[in-house]
């Protein structure tokens, strides 16, 4: 009896959610610490969620809007009726994937301290395990969800509205990539939102604690210590597992909706969705081989959570081939050596993030050598070497789009080339479980070192936190780089997507469109233009809205120090309260323009330019959005390893004016790397998934 691959994504779902579960009890059985630590803890826990339900509660209004204008839309014929609801059920797994993971994370800081107390492996055992809820959530949800509408619009239009076969696939496709418009709008709102929050706080451990007040980056001195330890939660643990939610899915229905176009009908939607249920399996076994000694080097730790990402990375790649042969057919091998290249893609980005990234390695080190000579030199330095890690991720690419389209058949038929792209992104991303787990581990260990010198733990066991901090730092690299690719891949997959399902509309609706999509039409080079310049002024919003928070929060930290007696020399305690609250304050206030830009320039360019120029305007975001964003993660990534190396002895340590300078160029880089940089891979999606569900009202509605 032949079973259906389709079975295994609700399967994976399922699978992934129950082994996500068996993690988080896992972690609740290690020792929390001492009362002091459990209280550290619990205020962190406290403090995020409190900023979390405000978010939720802020997007809720959002999501609301949205909805009675996509009912609005449904209504007068738009858009299928089942679209607003999709688009509900995607920002509301997305937002859940990142309560629930952020949740176990501030759980999970405090008994990774505690059992770093007894050795560097057993620290990393909790860190990693706290890091897995998030991945296996991630990936639960998104196949649980995307399982739900495949099955039940296949249903419905098998049954109670019976359609054609090919209409069916239309139907359902389309459906499902205006979800992928849900998912896309609560990442945005997490990341931008979240960035905003840590990086305030951040900024003001740097510059206010280091620099004015010479003390440590978590001394419990400082009044922005716990609101900077919240950030980390709600930042670079919700905000990013909602990030990588939205771009699992969108590779997956972007992949879907291609599968139409190239005439593959259902077989074709089932590739991508039954790889990503592989990709699931894959992780979970993978999480069981990431295994160091007791008292382990830093380099072994890499190498034992490389090790679960390699061995997951090799079962997607084996059992690809016995997927998509039995389902497309061995005629197309191709598209199984698709799946290899984006996995290939994938590991090289990742190589080409650690080299200018790790202070292990010749570009950090020179950078930490420049802070010799000053903040001016070192923040040159910086952008000069995020603007030359451009280039091996852009060859990479452009080699993975290149060899994906000819391997897939894109010589003899242009869209099953593009297929294939799509399936280099899926591919990319089907082992998102585990890859995201080493992500996420970052800011727990981080937090256990907070909680380790705000607890006063000896010595040995904020070396142990450091040494999976720093650890954190160059996966967290990583694991951007890796976003980022994935987000390329995705967004010409969805661009490609975005033209199908405008031609499937203008003949639908017996409107005569002839697509000029050359560079010489006037309408493609300005939506080219303003494309190009949308990350820019993103990130200029997005940039000084972190700058106007980090004002408040130094300026209050100044203030407690001065007016409040004792302070400084640990004799009364700061009011860590009121500093959460500006950080919560001026964060939520100032994620709504940016969202409202990405929402709405895609909409009004197509009302001016048409879909041409929408066209345009998709292609400039994406080109200029993916370097950008690679250029900005690895500044901030190599500006922050390159404090951390000097803080380990290198060029007068601890104190020095190179020490000094360092702390400026991370202060630079902390809204490069954790807000301006990872929010730009959601606005070249979300600008497309918008594009796609307000198609049809353009298409006849446009000035042009």
């Amino acid at each position: 009896m032949k079973v259906d691959p389709i079975y295994l994504a609700p399967l994976a779902a399922v699978l992934a959610l129950v082994f996500a579960a068996l993690q988080a009890a896992k972690i609740k059985k290690y020792d929390r610490g001492t009362e002091k630590m459990q209280e550290i803890a619990d205020a962190v826990r406290i403090g995020a969620r409190a900023y979390l339900r405000r978010q939720y509660l802020s997007v809720a209004y959002f999501f609301g809007a949205m909805f009675l204008i996509l009912v609005l839309l449904a209504t007068r014929g738009y858009i299928s009726i089942f679209v607003p609801f999709a688009f509900l059920t995607g920002g509301f797994f997305s937002g859940l994937a990142g309560f629930i993971g952020m949740s176990v994370a501030t759980g999970a800081s405090s008994r990774t301290a505690q059992a770093a107390q007894t050795s560097l492996n057993r620290g990393l055992r909790v860190a990693f395990a706290s890091g897995t809820v998030m991945g296996m959530v991630v990936v639960g949800l998104g196949l649980l969800d995307l399982s739900f509408w495949y099955f039940f619009l296949n249903w419905y239009y098998t049954l109670v509205h019976p359609v054609s076969s090919a209409l069916r696939v239309q139907y359902i496709t389309s459906t499902m990539l205006n979800f992928g418009m849900g998912a896309s709008s609560m990442a945005l709102f997490a990341r931008v939102g979240g960035g905003i929050f840590t990086k305030a706080a951040d900024i003001d451990a740097d510059l206010v604690g280091k620099i004015e007040a010479g003390i440590p980056e978590d001394d419990p001195r400082n009044p922005a210590v716990i609101a900077d330890n919240v950030g980390d939660n709600v930042g670079d643990v919700a905000g990013m597992g909602a990030d990588l939610y939205e771009s699992y899915v969108g590779s997956i229905v972007a992949t879907a909706a291609l599968a139409v176009a190239a005439n593959l009908q259902l077989k074709g939607v089932i590739v991508p969705l039954a790889m990503a249920a592989l990709g699931v399996f894959a992780s979970i076994l993978g999480t069981f081989v990431v295994k160091a000694g007791e008292e382990a080097s830093q380099s072994s730790l890499l190498g034992a959570i490389r090790k679960g990402t390699y061995l997951s990375a090799a079962l997607v790649a084996i059992s690809s081939y016995f997927l998509i042969t039995r389902t497309l057919g061995s005629e197309h091998i191709g598209i199984y050596f698709s799946v290899l290249v984006g996995l290939l893609a994938g590991i090289g980005i990742g190589y080409s993030t650690e080299y200018f990234t790790s202070a292990n390695y010749k570009p950090t080190r020179n950078l930490a050598g420049i802070a010799l000579t000053g903040p001016a030199t070192e923040i040159i330095g910086g952008i000069s070497v995020g603007m030359l890690s451009t280039l091996f991720p852009i060859l990479i690419i452009s080699a993975a789009i290149l060899v994906s389209f000819l391997l897939s058949g894109g010589n003899a038929n242009f869209r099953l080339g593009l297929y294939g792209v799509g399936i280099s992104a899926v591919g990319m991303l089907s082992t998102l479980g585990i890859t995201l787990a080493t992500d996420a581990y970052g800011p727990v260990a981080d937090n256990a070192g907070g909680n380790a010198q705000m607890a006063g733990l000896p010595a040995p066991v904020r070396q142990r936190t450091d040494a999976l901090d720093s650890l954190g730092n160059t996966t967290a690299a990583t694991g951007k780089g890796f976003a980022i690719g994935s987000a390329a891949l995705t967004a010409l997959a969805l661009i490609a997507a975005y033209r199908d399902h405008v031609l499937l509309l203008a003949k639908t609706k017996q409107i005569p469109l002839a697509l000029d999509l050359s560079i010489l039409n006037p309408q493609v080079l300005v939506g080219l233009f303003l494309g190009g310049m949308l990350p820019f002024l993103f990130s200029a919003l997005t940039m000084s809205a972190v700058g106007r928070a980090a004002e408040k929060i130094v300026l209050e930290v100044r203030r407690q120090f001065r007016e409040i007696p004792g302070l400084i020399e640990g004799k009364a305690k700061p009011d860590y309260a009121s500093c959460v609250d500006i950080c919560t304050r001026s964060s939520l206030r100032e994620m709504i323009l940016p969202a409202v830009l990405a929402i709405a320039s895609p909409i009004l360019v197509g009302l001016v330019l048409g879909i041409e120029g929408v066209m345009g305007l998709l292609s400039g975001a994406t080109v200029t959005g993916f370097m950008l964003a690679i250029m900005m993660a690895n500044s901030g990534g190599a500006w922050d390893n390159a404090k951390k190396y000097i803080e380990e002895g290198n060029f007068g340590g601890t104190g020095s004016d190179a020490h000094r300078a360092a702390v400026v160029g991370d202060t630079v880089g902390d809204p490069f790397k954790d807000t301006s940089g990872p929010a730009l891979n959601i606005l070249i999606k979300l600008v497309s998934m918008v594009s796609v569900v307000f198609a049809s009202f353009i298409l006849l509605h446009s000035l042009l």
